[in-house]
């Protein structure tokens, strides 16, 4: 691994060998080409998403769905109330109101029935034909990237070296909870066991669990995998699963950002467009690890 030690200005020979802070080469460009391909692709999958999901805005379990089964479980809409219409959102039968975000949204006196509003929405009008196209194109550019990734991880010890948790990570996990509840970071080289966990969890559960399902809501694909649909419990409980891990996904991208920002928001973005980060200084004694 590539190291560059940075002096402090001013500081002495003495005082620099304990306080310079080490710049280490941490993402590879393929790394780092990766993390925004699946960002811009994850960014337009949602936002078409919400406008595909707007056609049905309901969610249901198992391999039909109609007026005449009882097995919605996610709901979207408006209702004609006393006081005029107001949007709704029902889970698990519990209803809420949800005027101005969802259900009912637009400008004043230009409100409509919609699921989600337009600003979340790619197009902001509704167009389900661009949408679709939008939505698979990105799909296949996630896809594709992710099972190269995967592929050459496994080639060049990327998933081995840096993301596969070890033994001394699982006994660190206590501590590393109480760390970052605390908003204390350290700066190393290494992912801590929080990170191994949320990045291999994303890639290797969300991610692919998310293009399954995609597969088994395609009509085209029951002929070539007529067994996914089965195995995912029908159509409808697959687009339900691909629902809930798009809310898992925008989960991880909020409590990234946050920790980004607790952790130090230049080095973190410095690390991910340009590679290098800047880690802590080296305390007495300790020997800095080179990979």
């Amino acid at each position: 691994m590539e190291t560059i030690t940075m002096s402090q200005p001013g500081a002495g020979v003495d005082a620099a060998s304990t306080k310079d802070a080490t710049l280490i080469y941490r993402q590879s460009r393929w790394t780092r080409l990766t993390h925004w391909l699946w960002a811009i692709s994850l960014f337009f999958l949602l936002l078409s998403g919400l406008q595909i999901f707007n056609a049905r805005p309901q969610l249901y379990i198992g391999k039909q769905s109609g007026f005449e089964y009882n097995n919605t479980v996610f709901a979207i809409g408006a209702e004609n109330t006393a006081t005029g219409p107001r949007g709704y959102t029902e889970i698990f039968g519990h209803r809420f109101d949800t005027t101005g975000v969802l259900g009912w949204s637009g400008p004043a006196r230009q409100q409509t029935s919609r699921a989600f509003p337009s600003w979340a929405t790619i197009p902001s009008y509704y167009d389900l034909g661009t949408a679709r196209v939008m939505h698979f194109f990105f799909a296949w550019i996630l896809t594709t990237t992710l099972v190269v990734w995967l592929v050459a991880s496994l080639v060049n010890g990327h998933l081995r070296r840096d993301l596969a948790p070890r033994l001394d990570d699982l006994k660190r996990l206590p501590q590393d909870i109480i760390e970052h509840a605390k908003l204390r970071f350290h700066h190393t080289r290494e992912y801590n066991t929080l990170q191994k966990m949320a990045y291999g969890g994303v890639l290797f559960v969300l991610l692919p669990l998310m293009i399954i399902t995609g597969l088994a809501m395609s009509p085209s694909m029951n002929s070539v995998l007529p067994w996914l649909n089965e195995l995912l419990g029908g159509r409808q409980t697959a687009r339900t699963i691909h629902f809930t891990v798009m809310v898992l996904l925008v989960g991880f991208f909020i409590v990234h950002m946050m920790m980004i920002l607790a952790a130090g928001p230049i080095n973190e973005l410095r690390s991910i467009i340009t590679g290098w980060y800047r880690t802590d200084p080296p305390r007495h004694g300790d020997t800095e690890r080179s990979a």
